[in-house]
């Protein structure tokens, strides 16, 4: 374990294009729920999907009682030593940008800047007829107190939060740069992330394949650990902290 973070330290300190990639591992130790493993908030509730949630009023429901439940940990949680670690690697210049999976806002409160949000942000609720855009707390406040879904101040349209839903479209900007840094990059990092759930998973293999080298931090074996160049199964607050320590201490 010490020697691997030795050699990932080394090669972040030497190269030129490192890429982060995160998913919800890196989150859940913040206190963000998991939504897909078991226990996680799919197992608890059924997902609404985007066509439902634009053609039904009881999906729209639904979907706010969900939000609601929810939105508690997503106020509460905090950046934890990893989310940290990444935002130091980018203002030191050592991380050229970090995609990520998760929708909670967590390495830009940590002070990363070049956040690509693949499943958009829970920071944020949007009008999907006007395109207005509102912090959520109050309009989360007003489902509680009224029961009823909340319409948009602007135009009466419908709000939903501006995240990315089952059965709706990924950003195709946010995609198109995702693909061209991992294509581009001479390190990437895969961390938390089970990387099953595509196109996003294809990133590190696309890394891979264009010469960088893959590191992949995360507490279970995921199919990609074969082909990469260290795997570290592990807490990924600690281990990130650990590698910023070594990276510190060989740069002193």
């Amino acid at each position: 374990m010490d020697s691997t973070i030795q050699r990932v330290a080394q090669w972040l300190s030497q190269a030129q294009r490192a890429v982060v990639f995160t998913g919800a591992g890196i989150s859940t130790e913040s206190g963000i729920p998991d939504f897909r493993s078991p226990g996680g908030v799919w197992a608890r509730n059924q997902p609404v999907y985007f066509d439902d949630f634009m053609r039904s009023p009881e999906a729209r429901f639904e979907y706010w009682r969900q939000k609601a439940e929810m939105s508690g940990d997503f106020l509460e949680a905090q950046p934890n030593s990893g989310h940290e670690a990444i935002a130091r690697w980018e203002q030191t210049g050592r991380v050229e940008a970090v995609i990520t999976q998760n929708i909670d806002g967590l390495h830009q409160a940590a002070g990363s800047r070049r956040v690509l949000e693949l499943h958009g942000t829970a920071r944020w609720v949007d009008c999907l007829d006007c395109a207005q855009r509102y912090e959520p707390e109050p309009m989360i406040d007003a489902f509680r107190a009224k029961q009823a879904v909340p319409s948009c101040p602007a135009c009466g349209g419908r709000l939903k939060s501006a995240t990315i839903s089952f059965g709706q479209a990924l950003p195709a900007e946010v995609l198109e740069e995702s693909g061209a840094l991992a294509a581009s990059c001479d390190l990437f990092f895969a961390i938390g992330s089970s990387l099953v759930v595509y196109p996003a998973a294809g990133l590190p293999e696309l890394a891979r394949r264009s010469g960088a080298k893959l590191v992949i931090i995360n507490r279970d074996p995921t199919d990609f650990d074969a082909t990469a160049d260290a795997v570290i199964h592990a807490s990924i607050g600690t281990t990130l902290a650990a590698i910023d320590a070594a990276l510190a201490t060989s740069e002193s």
